[in-house]
Parts: structure tokens; C-alpha cells; sequence
């Protein structure tokens, strides 16, 4: 059972549920991979607390891993990416696989078979500055480049529009932030918070082409685990 530690916010908790359905072969309901998911809002501010101006998540995102845990998870996956600054922590306090999203992007990126230029990154505050995605891209050969600090801030503020149910005034942002991304050389752009797919979901064909959902690369990396999971099982006599 695929356990889902989410509410980080509420509306990309949903929102991955829905590209997790959409990823998986799936003919009929019993064939979709069984899920428990903790919606724990209550789990402080993950960019305040990296930025030193809330207290530390934690301690919530370990009792929710709990939660899930008793509940029967066998594997588990946060839709949100600031969160996974506390991925080697709740791995190291559970024996539950925890996939990574900036793994599932990565394999993303590979596919597109990349040889050259930066990786756009539109991401929280709290992600940037923690290098999730920096240090792991890195180890495929990926280089990456953010806005600058104007744009990154105008991002910020997009991204809190998305939480507070305004994603149409988020769009436009976004979408600029994005273009300018691309115009600076980024052959892809990873929508590295689980906010920012909300908004882009109407974005153009040209400028969909070259982005990269995180939200959905986690999704299809947990159907593929699950579904590995699943041949692996020993036949019941």
C-alpha cells in the first residue's frame, strides 16, 4: 500500500492523487494502486523553518509518517518538494522506502536525453536554498539556473496565491517566470514546487513542452515502485 504523506499544502495533495490515478495501467478499480494518504496540515511551514523564521516540521511530518506506518503503508511518497530537505531524516526513523522527487525528475530529465545548457528551476524560497535540486541533478550531468531575485520573489508570491485557492492570478507569474527561463537558455523547466503544476496546467503547447512536473515525475516513479512491488510478491499457495 502506497502511503502518502501529504497536505503539504492540501491542493497538491489532490493534486498528485490525480496524476497518480492517470499514470496507472489501470482497466478497472481493482487494478489502481491501494493508497492511505495523511493530509497533515497541521505540519509547520517548511520554507519558514529553512529559513530560520519557523519552528522545525519534523517532529509532525514524523508522527504523520507514523500514522501512515500503523496504518499499513508499505511504501511512501511526500508531494512536496521543500519537504524532502527532511528526506534522509524520516528515512533514517522508518523501514519504509521513501522515493525522492528530485530522483523522479531526474529520470525525467534523462529520458529527454538532455546533452547540454541548464535546467530552469521554478521552486519555493525553502527548496532553493536547502540545493535539493542542485546536488542530486548534478549526479546525472544537470546543471541549474533560477530566477533572479526579483523573479524568485514574484515566484514566492505565486506560490502563496496557489495555497490561498487564487491559482488564475498565480498563472501569469508563473508563466512569465518560465518563459524567462527558457529565454535564458533552460532547454527544460522543472516546476520543482507541488504548488506551481496547479497554475501551469493551462500553459500553451510551446511552453508545456518544455516543462517537467514534478508532481507527476513522483507519481509515475510510485507507480512503477508499486507495480515492481507487486511482481515481486510471492504466489500464495
Amino acid at each position: 500500500m502506497l502511503g502518502i504523506l501529504g497536505g503539504m499544502g492540501p491542493l497538491a495533495t489532490v493534486d498528485f492523487l490525480a496524476k497518480l490515478v492517470r499514470a496507472t495501467p489501470a482497466r478497472r478499480d481493482q487494478d489502481h494502486i491501494p493508497t492511505l494518504v495523511c493530509s497533515a496540515a497541521d505540519i509547520p511551514d517548511r520554507v519558514a523553518s529553512i529559513l530560520g523564521q519557523g519552528p522545525d516540521p519534523l517532529p509532525a511530518m514524523r508522527a504523520a509518517l507514523a500514522r501512515l506506518e500503523a496504518g499499513g503503508a508499505t511504501r511512501i511518497a511526500i508531494p512536496c518538494n521543500t519537504a524532502h530537505h527532511w528526506h534522509a531524516a524520516l528515512q533514517a526513523g522508518t523501514a519504509l522506502p521513501i522515493l525522492h522527487i528530485v530522483d523522479a525528475v531526474a529520470d525525467d530529465l534523462v529520458r529527454c536525453a538532455l546533452t547540454d545548457g541548464p535546467v530552469g528551476l521554478l521552486a519555493s524560497e525553502g527548496t532553493l536554498r536547502a540545493g535539493l535540486y542542485p546536488e542530486r541533478l548534478a549526479r546525472h550531468g544537470f546543471t541549474c539556473l533560477t530566477p533572479d531575485p526579483d523573479g524568485q520573489a514574484a515566484v514566492a508570491g505565486a506560490i502563496h496565491l496557489v495555497k490561498a485557492g487564487r491559482v488564475a492570478e498565480a498563472a501569469p507569474i508563473l508563466e512569465a517566470q518560465a518563459l524567462s527561463l527558457t529565454a535564458a537558455g533552460c532547454r527544460r523547466v522543472v516546476l520543482a514546487c507541488t504548488e506551481i503544476p496547479l497554475a501551469l496546467a493551462g500553459a500553451g503547447d510551446d511552453l508545456a513542452s518544455l516543462m517537467v512536473d514534478a508532481t507527476d515525475a513522483l507519481a509515475r516513479a510510485c507507480v512503477a515502485a508499486c507495480l515492481a512491488d507487486a511482481v515481486a510478491l510471492p504466489l500464495v499457495a
